[in-house]
């Protein structure tokens, strides 16, 4: 009778070959080392989305859209338009972070000043992202979701300056400031929008967005593009590349 012991350490692409040659398929709760991470992701089925967080596998199941789908079209729509009106800041949709060798997410939304003014992302050679985006945005069920635990910690670990929770269930947004290496809750403005501390001008109506009102939700934004520390911010980023600034 043999005895299966878990194991604690995760699987290089030494040990995970199979006798036939096949790669084997991503399982959530494996434990891997992000290099075979990413050879057995690249042989999986096209649209499959799966995360490295802590070493441990997590494939996504099917999206609903009342619960996930549309919240996180709303929050896309809402970074995009700053970004529309932010020469030198970049956002993406489920884009591949690769944060350190046990953590390889794909966030709902990624948003940072570009490298050339100033950020502290680099796009590796591969196209993908390397190191902590300045805010990552994401979609969670409740407050039982990965996304407000080891995701939390993976991301406060590696730098992400801001980061956003949209809890469906709770109908809750966290939204986490990084404060000498803790996240600290936001705290609301007068008016109760959600203003990030690292993209001036980024006002979030938390009431339109939990109630799905997106043209308010583009309205407060674009108020504060409009904004003088936004104007402040924009003329940074062009200092920051060499860019005269009038």
């Amino acid at each position: 009778m043999s005895i299966s012991v878990p194991r604690a350490e995760p699987i290089t692409p030494a040990e995970s070959g199979d006798r036939d040659g096949a790669i084997p398929p991503l399982e959530s709760g494996d434990r891997l080392t992000r290099d075979e991470f990413e050879r057995r992701y690249q042989a999986m089925p096209p649209l499959t989305k799966a995360e490295l967080i802590e070493g441990v596998v997590y494939v996504a199941s099917p999206v609903r859209h009342r619960y996930h789908g549309k919240q996180h079209f709303h929050l896309l729509s809402w970074l995009a338009h700053y970004e529309a009106g932010t020469p030198g800041v970049e956002g993406g949709v489920s884009s591949t972070v690769r944060l350190d060798l046990n953590n390889e997410p794909q966030p709902d939304c990624v948003f940072f000043i570009q490298p050339e003014h100033g950020g502290q992302v680099q796009i590796d050679e591969d196209g993908y992202i390397q190191g902590a985006p300045d805010l990552v945005a994401e979609v969670a069920a409740s407050t039982a979701s990965y996304d407000l635990h080891d995701k939390l910690g993976a991301y406060r670990r590696n730098g992400v300056r801001e980061y956003l929770v949209c809890r469906v269930f709770d109908r809750r947004v966290d939204w986490f400031v990084l404060r000498e290496g803790a996240y600290e809750p936001l705290a609301p403005a007068p008016d109760g929008s959600l203003r990030s501390t690292v993209f001036p001008g980024l006002w979030l109506d938390l009431a339109a967005l939990l109630r799905g009102d997106l043209p308010a939700v583009l309205a407060l934004v674009q108020h504060g593009l409009e904004s003088p520390e936004h104007t402040e911010f924009a003329a940074r980023l062009r200092q920051a590349r060499g860019e005269p600034v009038e």
